[in-house]
């Protein structure tokens, strides 16, 4: 029994003298979806009230670039204006209208169903990446303002965000 005893003994100093220690491991992870801005986007002012993208109206149409290495694992998500980043100051309300589509795509077969498939939320429209290679995407943006009132001069900016989303 005495021996018994020594060994729990013995057993148990060592326990607490026994130390740990944590060890870091970290990566980087590259992603497999890069976003380029092809053709920055400009209003036009067809009339007092409202500045489109729309190039009937003298606007230009803003495309994004998504390139793809790795299928299946990303959304698309673009995101038209709901406000302007640069204005002068505007007294009345804005009403935002606008609407994103495939422009074109170096995969024909592996992405003919991107615009069939798109999902839209708001001013968002999110496209699963199915097929590796790019995918242009166009997008339309109308502000009108205040019930037909005329927009002060000045200068108007406003951006389209474009974001991969991991799966």
């Amino acid at each position: 029994m005495l021996k018994k005893a020594t060994i729990f003994i013995a057993m148990s100093l060592f326990a607490f003298s026994a130390q740990a220690v944590d060890v870091p491991i970290s990566g980087t992870v590259q992603s497999r979806c890069v976003i380029t801005t092809d053709t920055p986007g400009t209003y036009g002012n067809p009339n007092a009230y409202t500045l489109t993208t729309s190039a009937s109206d003298g606007g230009v149409e803003p495309i994004v670039r998504y390139d793809v290495t790795l299928a299946d694992a990303y959304y698309a998500q673009i995101t038209t204006p709901t406000s302007f980043s640069t204005s002068p100051s505007l007294g009345d309300t804005v009403t935002w209208t606008g609407s994103t589509s495939v422009s074109s795509v170096s995969d024909a077969t592996g992405m003919a169903n991107y615009d069939t498939n798109k999902t839209t939320f708001g001013q968002t429209t999110q496209y699963d990446l199915t097929a590796t290679g790019s995918t242009w995407f166009k997008s339309t943006s109308i502000a009108t303002y205040g019930g037909n009132k005329a927009f002060p001069g000045g200068n108007y900016a406003a951006n389209v965000e474009a974001v991969c989303v991991a799966q």
